[in-house]
């Protein structure tokens, strides 16, 4: 496969994952959840919203729904592309988003 192609295919990739998680970032900013904590994405996938400082069940749904979607869709990646290959396509997603959404670092006040 030549480098143009390659560059395509992540490319590709790249922008499922980051319209995704672009997505996951709003449902966190609206269920106030500081997703990028360790072990919040855990919690937040067996359905435990007491990590959410905003009572908003349907953006949690939509939250754990689409946590889930990214799992499937990053292993689809692993698949296409390699493990190193979509580590490295997460960091930079994530590193946009924290630039995008630096709210999703901080501490949300309880209501």
């Amino acid at each position: 496969m030549d480098d143009r192609n390659d560059a395509y295919r992540i490319g590709w990739w790249e922008n499922n994952l980051e319209a995704l998680d672009r997505e996951l970032a709003r449902m966190a900013m609206l269920c106030r959840v500081r997703i990028l904590e360790p072990g919040v994405i855990d919690r937040l996938i067996q359905g435990d919203d007491s990590v959410c400082a905003a009572d908003n069940p349907i953006a949690f749904r939509k939250l754990h729904d689409l946590l889930l979607m990214h799992f499937a869709v990053r292993q689809k990646s692993a698949d296409a592309l390699g493990q190193q290959q979509t580590a490295a396509i997460e960091r930079h997603v994530v590193e946009r988003l924290k630039k995008s959404f630096p709210e999703l670092a901080t501490d949300w006040p309880r209501a």
